[in-house]
């Protein structure tokens, strides 16, 4: 299946984000089902009202813009979860003082995952705080960097 790239129609659908008051923070194709799944948050959090409230305006100019090339697909809106990747500044900004997840693809000071209160990201390194200690980590050494879920 031919799809136009995930920026582009990600850049289509700002504007509807915005009229319903959320934010897109990623999109994905999945070419096995045939489908498109436009990841959504908002500030204090998504419901599924949003969530439904999102696609139905995104769902018919969505088809006028025609990401597929006139190939069927369906069309998935989805809070990101609670355990996803921080990937742009807004992710950290929004969760800045809050407990965070860092894992590592290789051990710096011999561990591959912290725990810590977020504390800083300046688009190259991420700086939390672990108890009274302060740690900072290249960003491009960070396979993951997420909400620390605790249960």
């Amino acid at each position: 299946m031919k799809v136009k790239p995930i920026a582009e129609v990600i850049e289509f659908l700002q504007p509807y984000a915005k009229e319903t008051g959320v934010e897109i923070v990623d999109a994905a194709w999945d070419m096995r089902q045939k489908s498109l799944t436009v990841y959504i948050d908002k500030e204090g959090g998504l419901d599924i009202v949003t969530c439904e409230k999102f696609h139905r305006a995104i769902d018919g100019p969505l088809d006028e813009f025609d990401p597929t090339f006139g190939e069927g697909y369906t069309l998935n809106c989805s809070s990101p979860g609670l355990d996803r990747p921080f990937k742009t500044q807004q992710d950290f900004d929004r969760h800045m003082g809050e407990k965070v997840e860092v894992r590592l693809y290789a051990p710096i000071g011999g561990k591959k995952y912290y725990e810590g209160v977020l504390k800083a990201f300046d688009g190259t390194s991420v700086t939390i705080a672990e108890g009274e200690k302060e740690l900072t980590f290249p960003f491009d050494k960070c396979s993951k960097v997420c909400l620390c879920i605790e249960i």
